[in-house]
């Protein structure tokens, strides 16, 4: 494989190739260290924000995940406005914080979750690939049958499996929050359109203050790709601020999989 399509396949490739790890006991238990020369607080496997997220019964732990290539945002449990929180910082960097779980199509419901930013990257427009960044994202990975693939995709794919030993998920549902793009619109990503961004939040208007939501998982997946979800493979949380070189911050409260309703 040509050595230059292997650089050209930046953030959206690796990130969609580690999501897609799907055997729990493939992980390594404890937490990669950051890219900084003073090491962040880490936050540990017995912290208030873990315990207060649900775990579903194939759910691997919470753990902190680097993306090849990328430096690693700072993880670290704090208290924010009184609330148990995931605290990140992003320093021209990019990875992840994320669990491994298997809820089949039948079993998916409604998806919990919070976060606080206190400010935008200035910078960033997220239908970009050169400035793709974003203070927070919950990102979802799906499987489904992956011989549906485009021919650019499937190359992508073998791409991922070079560098990672694994192939790409199926599809990857990110909630985000943008500078303009209005809520509830979907923002197809640049390098692959197996990655589909659903904005939750637009502009300054709720900034420095907690914004609760409560989605459910196959009607907005349906919104995004036209299709019906395969099983939920992954779900994890991610602010970046590498293609804007710029230092970003925001808080994540825990995360609720409420199951599908009768």
């Amino acid at each position: 494989m040509p050595q230059s399509l292997v650089f050209s396949a930046a953030k959206a490739l690796l990130l969609c190739a580690l999501l897609c790890l799907q055997a729990c006991t493939s992980l390594t238990p404890g937490f990669t260290e950051s890219a900084t020369s003073a090491p962040a607080p880490r936050p540990v496997a017995s912290s208030p924000w873990t315990r207060a997220c649900t775990q579903h019964s194939h759910a691997s732990a919470w753990q902190d995940f680097k993306l090849p290539g990328k430096p690693a945002s700072q993880f670290s449990y704090a208290r924010e406005d009184g609330r148990d929180a995931m605290a990140v910082t992003a320093r021209s960097s990019a990875s992840m914080w994320r669990q491994l779980v298997r809820i089949e199509p039948a079993e998916l419901g409604r998806v919990k979750f919070s976060w606080k930013v206190p400010e935008l990257i200035a910078q960033a427009d997220m239908a970009l690939r050169e400035s793709d960044d974003s203070p927070v994202r919950l990102v979802l990975a799906f499987d489904g049958d992956r011989a549906k693939f485009s021919a650019k995709n499937a190359m992508l794919s073998e791409l991922a499996q070079v560098l990672t030993g694994e192939e790409l998920p199926y599809a990857t549902l990110m909630y985000v929050w943008c500078n303009s793009c209005k809520p509830d619109s979907v923002i197809i990503n640049p390098r692959t359109d197996r990655i589909r961004k659903l904005v939750l939040e637009s502009g300054p208007g709720k900034l420095k203050q907690w914004v609760d939501y409560e989605r459910t998982i196959r009607a907005d997946y349906e919104k995004a790709f036209g299709e019906a979800p395969g099983a939920l493979i992954s779900i994890a949380l991610m602010t970046d601020s590498d293609n804007t070189q710029s230092t970003t911050r925001a808080w994540y409260g825990p995360i609720t999989l409420l199951p599908a309703d009768n």
